[in-house]
């Protein structure tokens, strides 16, 4: 019997104008350089006969796998993004794409990148818009309060600064 999997969420659609090279540059490495790799060691491991018990044929064959899953999913992923290439109209607000500095209660300061789900990197500063933390600032200007709820319990931030580089 297989192993149900509810349906994830879709995350939303946009994307910078960098995250979405950086999916094209991955779609090229896996498609353009890594497969045909792959698929030339598959082949040169079926020539060594029993191939149920050849190790680089059967993990060429896993891998040829999941190279072709995360093609098909970067390339129905890239015809549904929409890039953002320019700020909105008013950057006194945190949209998409602002650069925002946050201010803890104990006077610490963070900065953040809001970007889509597919490019967020919590170790870079960029933070997805779908994040809980990204909501809350989501619409917000400097000097106002965000108040985060999570696991840990409820987080206070200051704004202190928007800014889109």
């Amino acid at each position: 019997m297989g192993r149900y999997r509810p349906p994830r969420r879709r995350g939303s659609a946009y994307i910078t104008p960098e995250g979405e090279a950086a999916l094209r540059t991955e779609l090229h490495q896996l498609w353009k350089v890594e497969r045909p790799q792959v698929t030339h060691a598959v082949h040169e491991a079926a020539k060594n006969g029993d191939r149920s018990e050849n190790g680089d044929y059967i993990y060429g064959k896993r891998r040829l796998r999941e190279i072709d899953s995360r093609v098909r999913f970067l390339n129905k992923r890239l015809d549904e993004l929409e890039v953002v290439a320019r700020p909105p109209d008013d950057t006194s607000r945190i949209r998409f794409g602002a650069w925002v500095t946050l201010e803890d209660t104990g006077g610490e300061e963070k900065r953040w990148r809001i970007v889509g789900p597919d490019e967020f990197d919590l170790r870079a500063g960029r933070l997805s818009m779908d994040s809980p933390m990204a909501r809350a600032m989501l619409g917000k200007g400097v000097d106002d309060e965000v108040v985060v709820h999570s696991p840990a319990g409820e987080q206070v931030f200051y704004i202190v600064d928007i800014s889109y580089d």
